[in-house]
């Protein structure tokens, strides 16, 4: 039986030595060939052009632009070939960017070579399937909310608040006690780091707690 062509696989980074490196780790594997090597978007886009590869694997940080760009044009051309990003930052942000760009896999340049061996390898296999050791955490951060939380009864209060109300007025409009109704202003106070009504708006406003329609009443 006849084995398989081998993938190509076209390297985009400024770096000889990553370059080097690289190619060196994918010619251990038989499924692979390297096509070519460039060192920019725009050579690695006529290169794209000329070769036809499999896959390119790509650094984000390039001196005419990013790999996301150099991503960004690639998939718009082309929905079947593999998009490896490969970065020294690997930051939430830059995941999410390289997902968005529709990469197929996302790879921080410290990881292992065979990691970005395997992660060519999925998106040979699946192309549109975004693939990062880290996605599943990204996602996780992503989904948690972070900064202030309140409670349903405090974002009540927070609101009065807004709308100009004094502590009596909020005690009689929830059917709470005055002390209560300064405990839950306290409370807000503290949790957005506030000293006044003023800032607390100002701060919910800013951490998406409240609408800026809000603001007009601090």
């Amino acid at each position: 039986m006849t084995p398989p062509e081998p993938s190509s696989v076209l390297l985009v980074d400024d770096h000889d030595l990553i370059r080097q490196g690289l190619a060196r780790a994918f010619e251990r594997h038989p499924d692979f060939v390297v096509a070519g090597q460039a060192a920019s978007v725009s050579e690695g886009l006529r290169m794209a052009d000329t070769f036809a590869p499999t896959v390119v694997v790509t650094d984000v940080r390039l001196p005419d632009g990013t790999g996301l760009d150099l991503v960004r044009t690639l998939r718009q051309d082309d929905e079947v070939i593999g998009l490896v990003v490969l970065t020294m930052y690997a930051g939430d942000e830059q995941l999410f960017a390289a997902l968005q760009a529709g990469a197929s896999a996302f790879v921080a340049k410290d990881a292992p070579a065979d990691d970005v061996v395997a992660a060519a390898r999925h998106s040979v296999v699946a192309p549109r399937s975004f693939t990062s050791a880290e996605f599943a955490n990204a996602m996780r951060r992503k989904m948690t909310p972070s900064g202030p939380q309140l409670s349903p009864r405090e974002v009540e209060v927070l609101e009065l608040l807004a709308q100009g109300l004094g502590v009596s007025a909020v005690s009689r409009k929830l059917y709470v006690s005055e002390s209560t109704a300064k405990t839950h202003i306290s409370k807000i106070y503290e949790k957005l780091g506030a000293a006044n009504r003023a800032q607390a708006i100002m701060h919910a406003i800013r951490a998406g707690l409240l609408a800026d329609e809000f603001s007009p009443h601090v």
